[in-house]
């Protein structure tokens, strides 16, 4: 299969630009005429859209519905929020549109960000690293006694896909202990397995820590409110990242304030970043950096290998990397 129309909707830098061209060779590059600035950003129309057979990036769901030659789908995200629901899934199963996403191309990086915000919390290195104090003192002491051993504690990943998996693979040293929840559990999770039926009990008995990966949907938006997080275990800590749009963070300060939770630590918000007044800032055991867990060096390189993997499994009709429709 040659001569496919690619369209592509954001800029890549000068080498990336090169390696995409150079690996493409014909097949024909389509730039959108309004480049996007974020995944996250609403996609512009464009009337070349109509013309594609492929797409790489984040194209309108409306603007997929006219493309009649369209074939193949690589999203430039983990995340697929605006083509997750049943009118799109069912437009693409009956046009015969595979969809991929980008999801192995972050995992790694935002399981090492999870995974440093975890032993972070168990070195106390906030306090410790703005801390001077001379050894013996009463601030010493406190400090190395405020360190905690991860081995028999609980971890409770909620949203358990290619993050999560990474991240329960980094996890295994440590010797704890590892759960994930999950709707429709499939089987081959290798760990404990929780289903909606379980969660309260988790949340309430077993989990030390929790760590949040859910997308945004409309099934999971403020999916940890304030029932949830009044139920959590006294001296939880809660880790955030996946979106912000899942977390009522008004119900989050509250428990950080009143103490249930012990802390939290959080790479998403709802909005991004959060206004200077939001009451989280102010929470001495809240921790905020600002959405950069995907983020690795050759970021936009690994992205594009990826699509180009995967374009060249189109071609030669094998199974695709990433496949979520």
């Amino acid at each position: 299969m040659s001569g496919l129309r690619i369209f592509v909707d954001f800029a890549p830098a000068p080498d990336v630009l090169e390696l995409l061209q150079q690996e493409t060779r014909g097949h024909q590059l389509v730039f959108a005429r309004t480049l996007a600035t974020s995944v996250l950003a609403k996609p512009e129309p464009d009337p070349q859209f109509s013309t594609v057979d492929v797409a790489f990036g984040q194209p309108d769901p409306q603007a997929i519905e006219g493309a009649a030659r369209l074939k193949f789908i690589q999203v430039s995200s983990s995340g697929i929020t605006r083509y997750d629901n049943p009118k799109f899934r069912s437009l693409m199963a009956g046009r015969r549109i595979a969809v991929c996403n980008s999801a192995s191309v972050y995992s790694e990086a935002c399981a090492l960000h999870a995974l440093s915000f975890i032993l972070g919390q168990a070195r106390n290195l906030p306090l410790a690293l703005k801390t001077r104090t001379a050894n013996g003192t009463d601030t010493w002491h406190a400090l190395r006694g405020a360190c905690a051993p991860l081995r028999d504690q609980t971890v409770l990943i909620v949203g358990f896909g290619a993050i999560g998996k990474r991240l329960a693979e980094m996890l295994a040293p440590f010797h704890m202990k590892v759960m994930a929840y999950r709707r429709k559990p499939r089987g081959d999770e290798g760990m404990p397995i929780i289903t909606p039926g379980g969660l309260g009990h988790a949340l309430a008995k077993e989990a030390d820590h929790v760590v949040n990966i859910l997308p945004d949907s409309t099934e999971t938006r403020f999916f940890f409110d304030v029932a949830r997080f009044s139920n959590m275990k006294p001296g939880a800590v809660f880790y955030n990242i996946g979106r912000g749009t899942t977390v009522d963070q008004d119900a989050l300060h509250a428990a950080l304030h009143s103490g249930r939770l012990k802390a939290a630590w959080l790479d998403v918000t709802e909005p991004e970043p959060l206004p200077d007044h939001h009451p989280l800032w102010a929470e001495p055991s809240c921790y905020i950096t600002p959405h950069i867990a995907g983020g690795h060096t050759g970021e936009a390189k690994t992205l594009v290998h990826h699509f180009l993997r995967n374009l060249n499994r189109f071609v030669q009709g094998e199974p695709l990397l990433d496949r979520v429709m």
